[in-house]
């Protein structure tokens, strides 16, 4: 059927159809039907839409109601026009409110005020048209929401029958998970705690209520308490980040055996409600991994220290043959014991390194600190590293920015083993003719000492990893040694509570730093120490 916009006229005078056709034409009207039979109107009804309809009211075939009340059964939206002579006016009426007709036009009609009602005609089809289509759109959604309603119940009955075995599943790993788990406010206090945590601290989830994690965590295995317990904030780093984090070294002490438990703790950030944050903690107990490394290093700790007695007796025998004392020997003997020599005194280094290392670690190596000058070390670790910079024809400067009066506390022969081994890494990896500088300061009472070389510099991706153990420096094989030296270093400036770090440059040069804090000792700190 088609669709486009049509004027359907119907007057059974053919003085009105033509009048009504010169008239469209001249108004640039030309999408219209115009019939002088009523009956060859309604046919043409069945296979065309108008968008308004004009009759006579007086036709011989059949009258102008009956030809808009059919025309009405077929198109109920249409708007409808009647024209009519003056003794018919009653009749237009009273067709009006039986049919439902939008206008009556009186003839002769006013060409102008027969245009704007039949645009307006058209206008009203479009806009019933319209409004029928949203009714109907509103009806079908009436009806979804109708069949939505009678299967709300069952639909709520579902999703809270799957959330109550969601929940009894989550409530079941939670209990039964290996970890201790927690649920914490923002100043660590205890909101929730799962069974294997309770078994961890040793009281009830009851008993915890309003207690904070912290008073059961310790830095070591003593009974001394986290400092962070006084400072009434909890993980920072985590309230301004949502990402996960891992704290290592701690152990939670039990509230009735007192006993201490290593244990690695994951934090995150779980939810915010009313802007008060809430914290989810993992609490793992690590005992049989610490016992594992400590097994682990014992033996190293064993074999390393056994290597030593046979190591230093083949060095000394070796020695002995290349001094004479058992023989006379030639020059190509004496090279090939002296490379030998060589190797084991490498072999040697490697084993107490490994030795220095298992007791850092172990925590069996204490400090023995003194008060000394610092101008006067570094001074004596530049003596003695400057023959291997000139055999490589590299320059070495040395820079103060400390008094010659400075004394700081600290151990003396650690701080000389890290100073020796950041300036030796420097010798071996800057090129022919460079240059290294070392420099001390001194700002108030902390000393911070750099070595800094113009050699190949290190990689971005491979400073992280410098100072772990068994490093090689990059992944391009900048070191060939043992990779304990800086993880020692390490070790030594952490010991002492200071910092150590690295800044470099491929191709440009590295700095490496250590910071020592509150080492530097007044004239009557030092009087009272001598005394």
């Amino acid at each position: 059927m088609s669709t486009v916009e049509k004027i359907l006229a119907v007057d059974d005078d053919t003085l009105v159809t033509s009048a009504l056709n010169t008239l469209f034409k001249l108004e640039g009207i030309s999408d219209f039907a115009l019939f002088n039979s009523p009956q060859k109107a309604v046919e043409w009804l069945k296979d065309n839409k108008p968008s308004v309809i004009i009759s006579d009211f007086m036709m011989p075939e059949m009258n102008g109601l009956e030809f808009l009340t059919k025309a009405k059964e077929l198109y109920p939206d249409v708007s409808m026009i009647l024209l009519t002579g003056y003794a018919d006016k009653e009749n237009a009426i009273k067709a009006i409110n039986d049919v439902g007709l939008y206008r009556y036009i009186e003839k002769p009609w006013d060409n102008d005020d027969l245009l704007i009602n039949i645009k307006n005609g058209i206008e009203r089809s479009y806009l019933i048209e319209k409004l029928n289509e949203k009714i109907a759109e509103l009806e079908i959604a009436n009806k979804k929401l109708d069949d939505y309603s009678k299967n709300l119940e069952q639909i709520v009955e579902e999703r809270t029958k799957s959330l109550a075995i969601a929940n009894l599943k989550l409530s079941g790993i939670i209990e039964n998970c290996a970890d201790g788990i927690v649920l914490l406010d923002k100043n660590g206090k205890f909101l929730e705690i799962n069974p294997v945590g309770e078994n961890m601290i040793g009281i009830s989830a009851d008993g915890l209520k309003g207690r904070n994690l912290y008073e059961f965590l310790t830095y070591d295995n003593t009974d001394t308490r986290l400092k962070i317990i006084d400072n009434n904030e909890f993980l920072p780093s985590v309230k301004d980040d949502s990402s996960e984090i891992l704290v290592k070294g701690l152990y939670v002490v039990n509230g009735l055996s007192k006993s201490s438990v290593p244990v690695e703790i994951s934090f995150a950030l779980c939810s915010l409600e009313n802007d008060e944050p809430k914290y989810v903690g993992v609490i793992r107990d690590i005992s049989e991994q610490k016992e594992t490394e400590r097994l682990r290093d014992d033996f190293i700790a064993t074999l390393t220290h056994d290597m030593r007695t046979p190591l230093l007796a083949a060095i000394q025998t070796l020695k002995f043959f290349i001094e004479g004392t058992v023989g006379n020997m030639d020059d190509q003997q004496k090279l090939l014991l002296t490379t030998l020599v060589k190797s084991n005194e490498d072999l040697l280094g490697l084993v107490n390194a490994l030795l220095e290392v298992y007791r850092f670690d172990s925590g069996k190596l204490a400090l023995c600190k003194t008060n000394f000058q610092i101008k006067n070390l570094v001074s004596q670790c530049y003596d003695e590293i400057k023959p291997l910079a000139q055999a490589k024809e590299i320059n070495l400067e040395l820079d103060f920015e400390v008094d010659d009066d400075t004394y700081i506390y600290a151990d003396r022969g650690e701080l000389k083993r890290v100073i020796t081994n950041l300036c030796g890494n420097a010798v071996n990896y800057t090129f022919k003719n460079g240059t290294i500088k070392i420099l001390v300061k001194e700002l108030g009472s902390d000393i911070i000492l750099s070595v800094v070389d113009d050699g190949n510099g290190i990689p971005k991706e491979d400073l992280p990893h410098l100072f772990k153990r068994f490093s090689q420096g990059t992944s391009k094989k900048r070191s060939t040694g043992t990779g304990l030296g800086l993880y020692l270093s390490r070790q030594i400036i952490e010991a002492h509570g200071g910092k150590i770090w690295v800044e470099s440059k491929l191709g440009k040069g590295s700095e490496f730093s250590f910071l020592l804090t509150d080492v530097v000792v007044n004239e009557k700190e030092r009087q009272e120490v001598n005394g």
